[in-house]
Formats: C-alpha cells, sequence, structure tokens
C-alpha cells in the first residue's frame, strides 16, 4: 500500500475548489451562466508536483484568478499540506456557446464579478426594505426553497404579516436575488424571525448567517430585549453558531417540526 494520493486526483481537488470558488462568489453556478448567455469549458489544466500528499493529510487547496482574457480565464492552484506546497496548477477555462461550444466575449458582468473578488470585495449586496420593494424576490425564493425543496403547502409561502414585516434580501453581483428572510413583531420589544431561505447553491457560504446578522441589528437598533424563531430540527446548529438557544418543546409548524429559538439583546 503506497499511502499517497493517486497523481489524478489533484485535478479533482482543484474541480471541487472551483465549485467553492463559484459559491465564494455568491453565484449559482448554472443560474448564473444561463444569465450571463454561455458556459465556462476546461480548455487546459497543467499539474505540477513537488510532494506528495498521504492517507490521512489534512489539505488546504487555493485557487484564484489570475488572468481574464478576451474569452478565457486562467486560474492558478496550489495544495498545501501546513506551509509546504505539494501540488500547483493552471487551469486555463474558455467561456463559449453552450448549444455550438464556440467561444464567446468574457461578459462584462462575469469580469467585474472575478475582479471584485480577486480585489477583496463584499460579494452580496444585503438590501432592508419593505414588502413592496422587496417581495417579488422574496417570494420566488421562498417558493424555491420552502415549496419546490421541501414540499410545504404553496398559500403558505407568504402571508398577511408580509406587508408590515422588515425584509431582507440579498443579491449577488449579477443582480441575482440569493436569500432572504423577514422580522415581524411577536411583542411590544420582542421580534420574531422567519421565512429565511438561501439558495440550495449557496447554503453554508454565510449568507443566511449575513441575512440573519443583519435583522439582528435592526432589531437591537429599534430597541427590542429579544428575538426569537422557529427553527426546523436541520437548521438547530446554524441558530447555536449565531447565539441563539432553544426552549420548550418541539412542535409542528407547515408540516414540519420545529422548536423555537430565541436570544437576548
Amino acid at each position: 500500500m503506497q499511502k499517497i494520493v493517486f497523481n489524478g486526483h489533484y485535478l479533482m481537488y482543484f474541480d471541487t475548489a472551483i465549485s467553492d470558488y463559484w459559491r465564494a462568489l455568491a453565484m449559482p453556478y448554472e443560474e448564473g451562466m444561463q444569465l450571463l448567455g454561455g458556459d465556462l469549458y476546461v480548455r487546459k489544466a497543467t499539474v505540477e508536483y513537488d510532494g506528495s500528499a498521504r492517507f490521512d493529510d489534512r489539505l488546504d487547496v487555493a485557487l484564484r484568478c489570475v488572468r481574464i482574457g478576451n474569452s478565457s480565464l486562467t486560474f492558478s492552484g496550489a495544495i498545501f499540506r501546513g506551509d509546504d506546497l505539494l501540488v500547483s496548477s493552471e487551469l486555463i477555462y474558455v467561456f463559449a456557446d453552450p448549444a455550438s461550444q464556440t467561444s464567446k466575449p468574457v461578459p462584462q458582468g462575469l469580469r467585474d464579478l472575478l475582479e471584485k473578488f480577486e480585489a477583496g470585495g463584499d460579494m452580496l449586496d444585503l438590501r432592508l426594505g419593505d414588502w413592496k420593494t422587496l417581495g417579488l424576490d422574496a417570494t420566488a425564493l421562498r417558493t424555491a426553497v420552502f415549496v419546490s425543496e421541501q414540499g410545504i403547502a404553496a398559500d403558505l409561502a407568504t402571508d398577511a404579516a408580509d406587508a408590515a414585516a422588515l425584509h431582507a434580501v440579498a443579491y449577488n453581483g449579477l443582480g441575482q436575488a440569493v436569500g432572504t428572510g423577514r422580522m415581524v413583531r411577536a411583542d411590544p420589544a420582542v421580534s420574531q424571525i422567519g421565512r429565511l431561505a438561501v439558495h440550495r447553491a449557496l447554503r453554508g457560504s454565510r449568507v443566511g448567517a449575513r441575512m440573519l446578522q443583519a435583522l439582528v441589528q435592526s432589531a437591537t437598533g429599534r430597541g427590542d430585549t429579544e428575538v426569537m424563531l422557529h427553527a426546523q430540527r436541520s437548521a438547530e446548529g446554524f441558530y447555536q453558531r449565531a447565539g441563539f438557544t432553544a426552549r420548550g418543546d418541539y412542535f409542528e409548524e407547515a408540516g414540519r417540526a420545529h422548536i423555537e429559538f430565541f436570544r437576548p439583546l
């Protein structure tokens, strides 16, 4: 048993890193490319080996876009074990028409998005507002997450409380709505956060955490003493990491088990 990583697997590691790169840009890849009118195809991949990763090693995979050409993108990648460089790579992608697979100029929207990310810019435009301003995008996200994914009845995606609620919608650099949430009054000094939904491709990328933080800050700013919410079981860890504490017993809401969480302000 060699106990070292097979050379071809490193390209799989870089391919996985590319997927995470788009998540870091807050861009759902498939929908983003449809909006941009093309797709990316690998033109060239080179790998240089300086050392071998071994069984049970913990590896860090680094990736950055180093060049945007007329129709191509060049990424530089590296795999580290601690401070030791094991593998480096150059990956060249061509932006092309999916039907004909002929190259096209890199769209300005994608060019701007990449340049902003590589310069350390914020990839989210988080907006707080009323239902009239944000309701259309909030409804689309709720429908995708709650109705299409979770099978919740469509008539539960919105309700009368939306009209008076404070809404949050997160947009990416292409103007796509990728997350939403709302906050309503539960008591004179208590706010209830709910309808928190994140595009399935971006869960775990802090979109939800950013929206939750913004709503909590708004509750603090208007003098509330507590925020509370009803959490699905699958989201309990998310709210615990955000400083919320469970109280009471589980109950059914919209056909799913929930438990109340709260956070003093």
